[in-house]
């Protein structure tokens, strides 16, 4: 059985979509939950979407622009969770690609 499942996310808010549902539908413990860019650069994904686009409303000024520098990946470990689970809920929520370790 694997251990960890890693999936990529293109965006920033798909990547918290996929957090979100794992922890408040299946009952994945937040701590074994981990997010980051793929590479060393900080990054909000590849695209923008959510509060990374800016918000429309008039009178508040956008402050700087979102790094699109690579992928978010959304790590879980898996030793307590439901693997098909924890792949169905990435990809739900628009995982690009789901790795198993």
């Amino acid at each position: 059985m694997q251990s960890k499942i890693t999936g990529q996310f293109s965006t920033r808010r798909e990547a918290e979509l996929a957090v979100e549902r794992l922890v408040q539908e299946f009952g994945v413990e937040r701590s074994a939950v981990s997010v980051q860019p793929r590479g060393a650069a900080n990054s909000a994904g590849t695209r923008l979407a959510g509060a990374d686009v800016e918000s429309g409303h008039p009178g508040l000024e956008k402050h700087g622009e979102a790094e699109l520098n690579d992928v978010i990946e959304v790590a879980i470990d898996c030793s307590h969770a439901d693997a098909a689970k924890v792949e169905a809920a990435m990809t739900g929520a628009g995982a690009r690609a789901i790795a198993t370790h």
